[in-house]
């Protein structure tokens, strides 16, 4: 478990007729700031293109998931480097990503003018409108190919919670994993923000070339939103599971991308929001 993630504190620990003096594990949240270095070698600039609330950890694999899923990069071979500022920042060297682009590589940042900000819970704040944030993904999820079982889905989030050593430290972090078609885990990532954690999981498939995702099952600790679908469309990601529930327009979005979308995946039953062919029922006589 990475110990800089955790940060323990002395509490007071009360139940009904007691109490004791004990410590707790709390997942940290700390601001990461963006930067964008980009354009020719004798005119190089750099942009500050976002400050979200992240558990530290897999930095730069957040900073180049927010990229790709904001459609800012098209690809890893965009970047040169990602990696902390500690030689051009003079103070919270660990809280800052400078992102580096090739020479030749021109980053979209017309969306960055909105001034990007975002916290731990909403990873839309401050995005002018909705079409502003609905970006179109260069992969199609139009693929009846990949297909899961219902047994198979079943067991996904025991497979995943044995895998969440922060979470069960301390209770308190997201998680976003990725599982081939026959249920086997590739990677997880946590955090204290949902659509960190999934930003964090795209930056490390980007970095080990492993986009568009469409033979692998997207699996969330928690419930699904309109941004979470939005990123897993740029990944290519056409089946999404989830823990808890989808929020009305996720649902919609997840229909206009073709991904098939499930909710309330918990213990032996789950509800299916958009195209069911993906999933593979078992086939039930009709008793009435």
């Amino acid at each position: 478990m990475p110990e800089k993630s955790v940060l323990r504190l002395p509490i007071t620990k009360v139940t009904e007729d007691d109490f004791t003096n004990t410590a707790d594990a709390l997942a940290i949240e700390e601001p990461l700031e963006i930067r964008l270095e980009y354009g020719a070698k004798n005119n190089r600039q750099v942009k500050n293109v976002s400050v979200t609330m992240r558990t530290p950890g897999n930095d730069a694999e957040l900073a180049l998931g927010f990229l790709f899923t904001e459609g800012i990069i098209g690809q890893q071979a965009d970047v040169s480097s990602a990696e902390h500022c500690f030689i051009a920042c003079t103070e919270n060297k660990e809280n800052v990503i400078l992102v580096s682009l090739k020479e030749d590589v021109v980053p979209n940042l017309q969306n960055t003018e909105r001034n990007f900000y975002t916290t731990s819970s909403c990873g839309v704040c401050g995005k002018g409108s909705i079409a502003s944030i609905k970006t179109v993904s260069a992969f199609s999820s139009d693929d009846t190919a990949n297909q899961i079982s219902s047994d198979m889905l079943y067991f996904l989030p025991a497979i995943l919670q044995k895998r969440q050593e922060i979470f069960a430290d301390t209770g308190g972090l997201h998680a976003s994993a990725l599982f081939d078609p026959s249920g086997e885990l590739i990677m997880v990532r946590e955090d204290v923000g949902r659509h960190n954690a999934l930003d964090k999981l795209i930056g490390a498939a980007l970095n080990e070339g492993m986009l568009p995702l469409k033979q692998h099952i997207l699996l969330l600790s928690g419930r699904t939103s309109f941004e979470l679908v939005q990123k897993a469309a740029m990944a290519g990601i056409n089946i999404i599971a989830a823990v808890g529930a989808p929020s009305s327009l996720a649902v919609q979005l997840a229909e206009e991308f073709k991904i098939t979308l499930v909710g309330f995946l918990r213990g032996n039953r789950f509800n299916i929001y958009t195209q069911p062919q993906r999933i593979l029922l078992p086939k039930y006589e009709n008793t009435y």
